[in-house]
C-alpha cells in the first residue's frame, strides 16, 4: 500500500512539473530583433543607407547565434547588405556573386595568399588602383572560423576576387572599439576588428561619402556596445603562457623527488 501511495505522489509531482508554465522570453524589439533592453532603435538609421558598393557578408553558423555579432545590425545600416549563413562561398549561394562582378574580399594577408592594403586601392601606383569593385565581401565568424572559411571559398573567389586588408600592424595592441572601449570581445593584435567596424573602414575608402557613412556606423556600433556592456562583464586580456625552458623543468622536477 505505501509503495502505491509512493507511485502516485511521483505521478502527481510529474504531472505538475509538466504542466508548468514554459520560462518566459524576454520581449524582442520587432525592428532591431533585439532585447527590448538593448534595443538600439533610436541609434539606427531613419532609412537604411544607400551605397554604390554591394556588401555580401558571409555569417558562420555559430556567430549567428552570438549577442555581440555586428551583422545583423549592418543589414539594418545599409540598404545593400546581404547576409549569408554557412561555412564557404560557391557558385549558387548567391545570384549577384554568380555574376563574377568585380569584388574584393577582407581578410589579412599571408605569405601563400597576399592582400592589397586597404589604403593602396586608390593609389595610382598599385595594381588595384585599376580593379575599381562593386562588391565588398566579408566573413563573419571567429578569426579560426573566419580562415577555415576563407581557405574553402578562394577558389570560387579567385575567379572575380582581390584579396584586401586593413592596415593594421600586429606589434599594436587594440584597435578595435571593443577592445579600446570595453574590452567585451578579445582580438588578437592591433587592426583586428569587427565586422561591422572592417566595413565602415572600407566603405570610407570605396564610397564618394566614404567618411560619413563611416562615422555613422560607429555611432551605431558604440551605442549597441555600450547598451550590451552594462549587462555583461568585461573581458580580462588572458595572459600568455611562457613555456619554462627544459633545463629549468628538469631542474623542478629533480627537487621535487628529493
Amino acid at each position: 500500500m505505501e509503495q502505491e501511495e509512493d507511485l502516485f505522489q511521483v505521478s502527481i509531482s510529474t504531472t505538475a512539473a509538466s504542466t508548468a508554465p514554459p520560462p518566459r522570453r524576454r520581449p524582442i524589439c520587432d525592428n532591431c530583433s533585439r532585447p527590448n533592453p538593448v534595443c538600439i532603435c533610436h541609434t539606427l538609421p531613419a532609412q537604411p543607407i544607400p551605397t554604390t558598393t554591394q556588401i555580401i557578408i558571409l555569417h558562420h553558423p555559430h556567430e549567428a547565434q552570438h549577442k555581440l555579432s555586428t551583422t545583423p545590425v549592418l543589414t539594418k545600416c545599409l540598404a545593400n547588405t546581404t547576409a549569408l549563413v554557412g561555412r564557404r562561398l560557391r557558385r549558387g549561394n548567391s545570384p549577384l556573386l554568380d555574376q563574377l562582378p568585380p569584388a574584393i574580399y577582407l581578410f589579412p594577408s599571408t605569405h601563400t595568399s597576399p592582400a592589397v592594403n586597404l589604403s593602396r586601392l586608390r593609389d595610382a601606383d598599385s595594381p588595384a588602383s585599376n580593379h575599381t569593385p562593386s562588391v565588398l565581401i566579408v566573413f563573419d565568424a571567429t578569426w579560426k572560423h573566419a580562415k577555415e572559411m576563407v581557405s574553402a571559398s578562394e577558389d570560387y573567389l579567385g575567379k572575380f576576387a582581390k584579396r584586401v586588408c586593413l592596415d593594421f600592424d600586429e606589434n599594436e595592441i587594440g584597435g578595435s572599439i571593443y577592445d579600446s572601449d570595453l574590452i567585451l570581445r578579445k582580438e588578437p593584435f592591433g587592426g583586428c576588428v569587427s565586422t561591422m567596424e572592417a566595413v565602415a573602414r572600407t566603405l570610407r575608402v570605396l564610397e564618394p561619402n566614404g567618411p560619413e557613412i563611416e562615422a555613422r556606423l560607429i555611432e551605431v556600433l558604440r551605442e549597441m556596445v555600450r547598451l550590451q556592456a552594462s549587462f555583461l562583464k568585461p573581458m580580462k586580456p588572458r595572459p600568455k603562457l611562457l613555456k619554462k625552458p627544459k633545463k629549468k623543468m628538469a631542474e623542478e622536477v629533480e627537487c621535487g623527488s628529493s
